[in-house]
């Protein structure tokens, strides 16, 4: 087993990871580490390229121990795919989309929970819960159902119906309920508490950020080893991106990158934008976000626990926190679907969104390689209905 303990991401004390865990004693998530080198023994980038595609090629940095089955459902590597017309629309090289939809049950949460629910199966949980704005929820319900455990889901009343009914199809007990998604986990906290279930909020345990973090070590491989000069990427919990930076530093520590490291853009909606306000006003936390409203509902976190740990990735690569339109989003979304065929999620609208606002303020240039993470299937949304109704007996081919 390469993981050799759990550390506090804000006091750095050190924790056991034989055991299960949630936060740290001060409220702050826990990060587990790994013995590097004997993981850089190991995993060569000719080893790497002999192996199977796919998350688990990555099995020496991700914390399950060695010889216990993962709890899988063939999570693959996702591709990249560049928006060539959108980018000649803007007068830029190409932005790539990172198209994290391919995955089980269309969203990047299926990387999280594959490592979570692994975990929490290797240490004997029966019973698992989460509040969810949607993709989390389908997610766990799906893994849970794979390791034979019960799952509880708390979703706010927003939570776009497909969701919710896809949770519940793979045998969640899902509960509807009014208020934002932190309100909701304190719901799920309380019942951990009590030992009701094992709580699996985002980074309050430590393994979906682990999970999260291999969308970085993927990036790497496919760039060649060489990092793109920014990333776009939608904010909430902010567990991926979070963990994308964790996985670069773990990477150069093992040989394979150098110490050339993307800027980080953590992309919000301007209904519910914490993490902007505080990256705008120079502060270390982000304050609550009252009266969250947006369209892209995986972004609307009002109170995110790793929120000292967005900013500093975001600050220390000398990117931004970047908050869009609504309008702005829909237009992005439409753009995509409509001149390169690619239908992104709210939520990837508002990255693009993000990304045309950052060349508007030359935060990035138009030759510069740039990566957008679309974190779920645009077909897991509400769309817009531009049919035409008729009779076929109305129909005339010859004027269509």
């Amino acid at each position: 087993m390469f993981m050799t303990h759990l550390e506090c991401s804000l006091t750095g004390e050190r924790y056991e990871s034989d055991k299960l865990q949630n936060l740290s004693k001060v409220g702050k998530p826990l990060l587990a580490r790994y013995d590097l080198d004997a993981v850089a023994g190991r995993l060569t980038r000719d080893e790497l390229a002999s192996r199977p595609s796919g998350m688990w090629k990555w099995r020496e940095l991700l914390p399950l121990p060695e010889g216990a089955e993962p709890v899988s459902l063939g999570e693959p590597e996702t591709p990249l795919i560049p928006l060539d017309h959108v980018g000649r629309k803007q007068g830029t090289k190409a932005p790539i989309v990172k198209d994290e939809g391919r995955l089980p049950t269309g969203s990047f949460k299926a990387r999280g929970m594959a490592a979570a629910v692994s975990m929490a199966n290797h240490f004997g949980v029966t019973r698992i819960a989460l509040p969810t704005n949607g993709n989390a929820g389908a997610a766990l319900a799906a893994y849970a159902a794979r390791a034979g455990m019960s799952s509880l889901v708390i979703c706010p009343a927003e939570t776009p119906d497909i969701n919710i009914r896809e949770t519940a199809a793979y045998g969640a007990e899902v509960i509807v309920a009014d208020g934002q998604i932190d309100e909701c986990g304190r719901i799920v906290g309380e019942g951990a508490m009590a030992g009701k279930w094992f709580d699996c909020s985002t980074l309050k345990e430590p393994y979906r950020l682990e999970g999260k973090k291999v969308m970085g070590l993927e990036l790497a491989e496919q760039f060649s080893w060489e990092l793109p000069d920014a990333i776009f990427y939608p904010t909430g919990g902010g567990t991926g991106l979070i963990g994308m930076w964790k996985g670069f530093d773990e990477l150069e520590r093992i040989g394979l990158i150098g110490p050339k490291r993307p800027r980080m853009y953590a992309v919000q909606a301007a209904g519910c934008a914490p993490m902007v306000r505080a990256w705008e006003a120079g502060d270390e936390f982000a304050e609550r976000w009252e009266g969250a409203a947006t369209m892209a509902t995986g972004i609307r976190v009002p109170k995110a626990v790793g929120d000292f740990l967005i900013l500093r990735a975001v600050r220390t690569s000398g990117g931004a926190a970047i908050a869009v339109q609504e309008e702005a989003i829909m237009e992005a979304v439409d753009d995509a679907a409509r001149l390169d065929g690619m239908l992104l999620c709210p939520e990837g609208g508002a990255v693009l969104a993000a990304w045309r606002d950052a060349l508007d303020r030359k935060l990035v240039g138009p030759d510069e390689r740039v990566v957008l993470f679309n974190c779920a299937n645009g077909n897991k949304y509400p769309l817009a209905d531009r049919s035409r109704r008729m009779m076929l007996a109305d129909i005339d081919a010859t004027s269509l």
